[in-house]
């Protein structure tokens, strides 16, 4: 009884679907492409193509509701062309329909991925089935907040908090078509909103900290941090207490994430925008990367060591005095890593110019902590190629200044004289040691050479009478 009282329930919905999407005639649906049509009457007709519009359908099933589907894709067309071609279309009372129209079919719970294992670096994602549609809702959508008609005072009374929220819930579909759209919406309404603008940064501050420190798990990422490269490159200097603490609190966290690779352009690129706004915040940056660099990744250490070479593009000389110390020593521990990706994109920054005239003016502190590195992978790393490179290096530093490369040279061989010889007197101790407690067991394991024989202690035989 359950199964059949549900299919004469689906019946019946599809019956009202049908009824209420077959209400709108042909002559109707004509009446949008005609200029003479008089605006009374154009209102009223624009306003039920979008109350018939939020009619949404089932599209799992490729071959339900096919006539209903149609008809909807050409009145979703119609719509996008009318609002695009005309003048004078936005007035007050289409705008509650036009955000019922679009909340109808954009807020929706999203489908589960098709993989519960799904790795966005290696898997296809999940794309919307209703695409057909959405898509068309969102392209309707930007040309609405476009439109020279656009009048914000009455856009700020139906596009909300609220709606914000549900928007930004959506960049977490898979499907990247749908967050491509979002990220244009969300800047555009960021552009016309004032009153919206410190609500959607907090609430985008909220969904980064939620990903770092509890799911790891937001699709929308990369996105939300291209509209934050824009926003931030229109922050006024002096930047705001709050600006600088998104930056250390949550934007320089997300490079602990496992899934770093996905959104790391868009990331760097944010981190690069504050440097430029304010170059006082580069210690502050270059030591919270140092504090996330990665132990045991090398992929990466190696977009790491890429956003060292953007930083330091735009680094004041003033401030790189500041880092250079801590930022190359480590950057020696990645010249010395096994791993030759890492060792390769260390060197690289040898061959930045801007780096290179900040390293001359620095030399006799940083080839000091340069060189035993150097000059060690030069005689001992497997790879050739990082050889070579090694080489250009130390030529480099030579060509620099060549009194302190001698002083570090001989110094180097003085100090590694040294280590030899504590590593033979190493050897020779613990040799010795092996000896002694080899002697040990021996003298526990012999029998003693000199040891009287003990009295019997049988009780004596007693002589008879």
């Amino acid at each position: 009884m359950s199964s059949l009282s549900s299919v004469i329930k689906r019946r019946r919905e599809r019956s009202i679907r049908n009824a209420r999407l077959s209400s709108l005639t042909s002559t109707d649906r004509q009446l949008l492409a005609y200029s003479d049509v008089p605006p009374s009457e154009q209102e009223e007709l624009f306003i039920r193509k979008l109350r018939q519009c939020c009619v949404a359908f089932d599209f799992l099933d490729p071959v339900a509701d096919l006539k209903g589907k149609e008809m909807k894709r050409s009145t979703l067309n119609e719509l996008v062309e009318y609002i695009t071609t005309g003048r004078g279309v936005l007035t007050e009372p289409v705008y509650p329909e036009i955000i019922k129209m679009i909340s109808a079919n954009l807020f929706r719970t999203l489908p589960p991925s098709e993989n519960p294992d799904f790795d966005p670096e290696e898997d296809d994602p999940t794309l919307e089935a209703s695409w057909p549609h959405l898509q068309l809702v969102y392209e309707f959508f930007l040309r609405f907040l476009e439109s020279s008609d656009f009048q914000q005072n009455i856009g700020k009374r139906v596009i909300d908090q609220k709606f914000v929220l549900q928007l930004l819930d959506l960049f977490d579909s898979e499907d990247p078509r749908e967050r491509d759209f979002l990220k244009t919406v969300l800047h555009r309404i960021y552009g016309k909103f004032l009153g919206l603008r410190a609500f959607i940064r907090k609430q985008i501050n909220n969904i980064f900290l939620r990903f770092v420190y509890e799911t790891e798990h937001f699709n929308g990422v990369g996105e939300l941090l291209e509209i934050l490269g824009s926003i931030i490159n229109g922050f006024a200097l002096p930047l705001k207490v709050e600006h600088k603490q998104f930056l250390v609190k949550v934007l320089l966290p997300l490079h602990k994430v496992k899934c770093l690779s996905l959104y790391h352009a868009q990331l760097a690129y944010c981190v690069v925008q504050f440097l430029e706004k304010d170059a006082t915040l580069t210690e502050p940056v270059v030591r919270g990367l140092l504090k996330f660099w990665p132990k045991t990744c090398s992929q990466k250490e190696v977009m790491f060591l890429g956003e060292v070479e953007e930083i330091l593009d735009v680094v004041d000389p003033s401030q790189f005095v500041k880092i250079q110390e801590p930022l190359f020593r480590q950057i020696a521990r990645c010249v010395s890593s096994p791993h030759f990706q890492v060792a390769e994109r260390a060197l690289y920054l040898w061959n930045n110019e801007y780096i290179m005239s900040l390293i001359e003016e620095n030399n006799h502190i940083i080839m000091g902590i340069m060189f035993p590195a150097l000059y060690r992978i030069s005689k001992e790393h497997w790879n050739q190629t990082i050889v070579a490179l090694v080489y250009n290096v130390l030529k480099t530093f030579m060509e620099m200044n060549s009194k302190l490369f001698d002083e570090l040279t001989a110094s180097y061989k003085s100090e590694r004289q040294k280590e030899k010889k504590r590593e033979k007197e190493r050897e020779e101790l613990w040799k010795r040691l092996n000896e002694l407690e080899m002697e040990r067991r021996q003298a526990l394991i012999a029998p003693p050479t000199n040891t009287p024989v003990p009295a019997s202690t049988a009780p004596a035989t007693r002589a008879r009478p």
